[in-house]
């Protein structure tokens, strides 16, 4: 995948609205997807994963209807919510106001889990998605929600449950410079920009190169 965007066909706007909107896009990056995993021995239908939120600038042409503020991060935009499974690969893409509550989004993540891999039983968040949440959770949809909280007197990050997954899926995405800010006037686009960006990078890991793999563990 090139550096400059998620793939050729994502730049053609005839192939990227039609395959978006009828389900190609969804089912090539399923299928690469589960390729790769089978390769490590991981099941085609995922059991667990882990919930994350990344803070999108929004450029002019976001509407207003579509953005928001948080104060927390100083984004005036979207907010980029993915859930991974255990190889850092993905499951499911939201794009929502920056200003949307840890809850609102929480359900929404969760129900998007839910329709499309109902095989998922376990999700790991972070502690801004607490309240009644984890109950409702359990009770809609039998899905243990696990909530990574870091010891009180700890300053930085908590070695928590694997906690390189989330980050590296998103170091890996923002090689794509379409996806370092939003440009996109829909919803719909920013998500498929990303699955546009994973496809590279399952299809990198399906087949590679001979230089440099990054994911390979060296030692």
């Amino acid at each position: 995948m090139a550096a400059q965007g998620p793939g050729t066909l994502a730049h053609s706007p005839l192939y990227f609205a039609a395959w978006n909107r009828d389900g190609t896009l969804d089912r090539v990056h399923d299928a690469l997807r589960a390729r790769v995993g089978s390769r490590v021995g991981r099941q085609p239908s995922p059991s667990a994963g882990v919930v994350d939120a990344q803070p999108l600038r929004g450029a002019d042409p976001v509407g207003t209807p579509a953005r928001g503020y948080d104060a927390g991060t100083k984004a005036n935009g979207r907010g980029r919510h993915i859930v991974v499974d255990s190889i850092a690969l993905l499951l499911v893409v939201m794009l929502t106001a920056a200003s949307l509550q840890g809850s609102d989004r929480g359900h929404g993540m969760l129900r998007r889990v839910h329709r499309a891999h109902v095989g998922v039983r376990r999700v790991v968040a972070d502690d801004g998605d607490t309240g009644q949440l984890v109950a409702w959770a359990a009770r809609a949809w039998r899905m243990t929600l696990d909530i990574v909280r870091k010891p009180p007197r700890q300053q930085d990050l908590a070695a928590i449950l694997r906690p390189w997954v989330m980050g590296r899926t998103f170091a890996s995405t923002m090689h794509c410079q379409r996806l370092v800010r939003d440009y996109e006037r829909t919803i719909a686009h920013p998500a498929a920009m990303v699955k546009w960006a994973m496809v590279g990078l399952v299809v990198r890991r399906h087949a590679p190169s001979s230089g440099r793999r990054a994911w390979v563990d060296r030692r």
